[in-house]
């Protein structure tokens, strides 16, 4: 009886984790032209790509797309946006499975009562933190004020 009981138990286990897995976010991906090149793996997608992963959404006017590292390249134009969060550069690097990005060619952060510009970013969604580099400009609030680097704690909403 005992055996049963265990044996029912591992399959209802294994139906829990196999629905879980099939109910875990797909990514949305649009653009005007993709191909999938097989040589290297990547989605190739250029004019108006949309790709949207849970509440994170990324547009731009071209990008390669790896579904099986969760990787993109993008560029011409990049917005990034989740939740109250805005970001604008000239190109982005996601590491979808690491949950980082970097911009590049001119970033442009924007939340509510807070915009910072810069060369560069880092964006570490798993503590919370960006990194801002090159020509930095902060403007919160009424005060505006320049620095070479600044990190920003989206979760604190403090500047470090």
């Amino acid at each position: 009886m005992n055996h049963k009981i265990l044996l029912s138990l591992i399959l209802l286990s294994c139906l829990f984790v196999s629905t879980t897995i099939a109910s875990a976010a797909k990514p949305i991906i649009n653009a005007d032209t993709t191909y999938y090149d097989v040589n290297t793996g990547l989605y190739m997608l250029k004019g108006n790509v949309y790709i949207e992963v849970s509440n994170r959404i990324i547009t731009a006017g071209q990008a390669k797309v790896s579904l099986s590292s969760l990787e993109v390249w993008g560029s011409d134009g990049i917005t990034l946006t989740q939740d109250n969060i805005y970001l604008t550069a000239g190109s982005v690097y996601v590491y979808g499975s690491q949950k980082k990005a970097m911009l590049d060619g001119g970033v442009t952060f924007k939340q509510p009562n807070l915009t910072i510009t810069s060369d560069t970013a880092d964006f570490n969604w798993r503590t919370k933190l960006g990194i801002f580099n090159g020509q930095v400009q902060i403007t919160q609030g009424d005060n505006t004020w320049s620095a070479d680097s600044v990190t920003y704690n989206i979760e604190t909403n403090t500047l470090q």
